[in-house]
């Protein structure tokens, strides 16, 4: 099974302009994620899609490799389709570029998914929240499954309601990491797809899929990952040490 880890990475951002240039421990975000992507055994090829000279140089810089794509995207997986339509995988993985501590075994986890389940056509991660500060944040996505493993919503606020951090994982509900393993077929369907109205309200694209009857399932992982969504989220990272 050939497969492809493309992070997209758009210089424009609502909440944090030129996210993927801004530096982490002395490097650049989207090196960090390149560099975890790069140690994942499953992946053949890592490659970055962009809409900005100035991202393609600095990936070119670190030794990565970028491709430029179109500004206008609606999506971080229109963007990764745009280039996925050149290659020949298997499988394509949208590697979320502000998640520069996801582990290369969680990328693997979820590619190995589809070798176990041939059904599998859309794959995403969860992990367990940590405490109760993640759970109120809405800039940490929650996913709730079904018993089959299953998403059945995505969301920015705190769903189940009643839900209680420390008193386990009964009703599962789960952290959800950013990165999308697609068979082929699977993300040129979901790309032909116009952005839903959930997907609008919550700013998830992944809802787009479950409006429109397209199973995703959630593999769960116990490497917790931190994601870079504002100016404030990264300088508290930087406080840390690498």
């Amino acid at each position: 099974m050939h497969a492809t880890g493309i992070i997209p990475a758009r210089f424009g951002s609502t909440r944090f302009p030129g996210k993927p240039l801004a530096l982490l421990w002395g490097k650049p975000l989207i090196q960090h994620v390149w560099e975890k992507a790069v140690q994942a055994e499953t992946l053949s090829q890592v490659l970055v899609a962009t809409d900005d000279e100035r991202i393609l140089e600095a990936v070119h810089g670190f030794g990565g490799e970028a491709i430029m794509t179109s500004a206008d995207h609606p999506s971080g997986s229109d963007r990764v389709a745009e280039l996925a339509r050149s290659l020949k995988s298997d499988i394509i993985v949208n590697i979320q570029g502000d998640e520069p501590l996801l582990e290369p075994s969680s990328v693997d986890a979820a590619i190995r998914a589809f070798e176990q389940m041939p059904g599998f056509s859309i794959v995403t991660l969860g992990t367990p929240f940590r405490d109760a500060r993640e759970w109120e944040n809405p800039n940490c996505v929650k996913v709730l499954t079904n018993a089959g493993g299953y998403a059945l919503y995505f969301s920015r606020a705190q769903i189940p309601h009643g839900y209680n951090v420390r008193g386990g994982n009964e009703e599962r509900v789960w952290r959800h990491l950013g990165l999308y393993a697609y068979r082929r077929d699977a993300l040129f369907e979901f790309c032909k797809l116009a952005p839903s109205s959930l997907e609008k309200l919550e700013r998830l694209e992944q809802l787009r899929a479950l409006e429109n009857g397209m199973p995703v399932y959630v593999v769960p992982v116990e490497q917790a990952s931190i994601g870079v969504d504002t100016p404030e989220e990264l300088e508290k990272l930087n406080q840390r040490t690498a």
